[in-house]
């Protein structure tokens, strides 16, 4: 009997949602089980690094990595998976884009170690202790993974060979990028696993999104009551639908929630925030600089609303008055 394809999964930076889309294959997945031999799922299963450093180079057929690397862990992981895999599948928006983790390249490794183990207002820490990296317990040393200077995508890290995005990813997207995995019926490396057109083509609002757009001011969600039926954008409210790849169902429109855009760009956008906030300055009622300042103010957070997922992998990518890596202006 032949042996079965190998296939491997792997959490770097990430809240875990990743996970959970590969679970809520539901019973789907005794089907996926039965075709492929799960070689590593440290998160499912008992599996060490030490089982994946015994395995030829090679012999996973393809490894599913989601979260954006942020660690020397997670590099050290993204290295060796690459090496150990055929393909290397960037799964999810932070292994993608960066994802939410990749929001704190807004600010310096040293802002953030300080604010979380001596600011915070739920730290209680006078002595200003902070994890080491290197320590000495009982007659044991221990060490811990170094936090890099900046959050990296994986293929900012490592070659990959193919993007499956979503925050999560979809267990419809997720089943297809597998079929086509096991049937050797791929598109070229480096394609994002996921239908090229913008999700406004697949939004049930596309036809109340009118030809012409006019906007005199931005409206928050939680502070207005949008129509169920009506375009987002129509009503003055934020949605990076035409910035974005379909392929996520709609799932957020269609529960009255505008997309945020974690399925990234299509192929045609460089730079996911900069195509949707062009659009939204290009189409602003006033033209002149204190009335423009006052409708843009309902949008408080730039950064936030559209390089959610994506500042790693965007044009901005960082602060760049962040200080280099490693102090010879590079980044590490």
């Amino acid at each position: 009997m032949p042996a079965k394809p190998k296939i491997g999964f792997y959490w770097c930076a990430s809240c875990g949602g990743c996970e959970e889309a590969v679970v809520d294959f539901a019973e789907d997945i005794l089907g996926v089980v039965e075709a492929v031999d799960i070689v590593f799922w440290p998160c499912a299963m008992d599996f060490k690094k030490a089982d994946v450093e015994a395995m030829p180079d090679q012999s996973i057929l393809a490894t599913l990595v989601n979260g954006a690397i942020r660690s020397s862990e997670q590099e050290e992981m993204a290295h060796l998976l690459r090496r150990k895999s055929q393909y290397l599948i960037a799964y999810g928006a932070c292994a993608h884009l960066g994802g939410i983790p990749g929001l704190a390249n807004q600010f310096s490794r040293e802002h953030l170690l300080r604010f979380v183990f001596e600011e915070a207002p739920s730290v209680v820490n006078p002595n200003k202790v902070r994890p080491a990296l290197d320590a000495e317990v009982k007659g044991h040393h221990l060490t811990l993974p170094e936090l890099r200077h900046v959050v990296r995508t994986l293929d900012q890290v490592v070659a990959v060979d193919f993007y499956i995005p979503g925050c999560p990813p979809t267990p419809k997207i997720t089943q297809a990028a597998l079929k086509a995995l096991l049937g050797g019926n791929l598109p070229p490396r480096g394609t994002v696993l996921a239908p090229d057109i913008a999700l406004c083509e697949q939004c049930p609002r596309k036809a109340t999104k009118p030809a012409d757009l006019s906007f005199a001011e931005f409206r928050r969600t939680h502070v207005t009551h949008s129509d169920p039926e009506e375009c987002f954008l129509a009503q003055g409210i934020v949605c990076m639908g035409p910035a974005t790849r379909g392929g996520c169902e709609a799932a957020c429109t269609c529960g009255n929630m505008p997309c945020t855009g974690c399925f990234g760009p299509t192929s045609r956008v460089r730079d996911q925030g900069a195509k949707i906030l062009s659009s939204l300055c290009a189409n602003l009622a006033p033209k002149q600089g204190k009335e423009i300042a006052e409708v843009l103010a309902g949008i408080p957070d730039p950064v936030g609303t559209f390089y959610r997922y994506g500042l790693p992998k965007s044009l901005l990518r960082r602060r760049v008055d962040l200080p280099a890596g490693n102090g010879n202006g590079k980044e590490s």
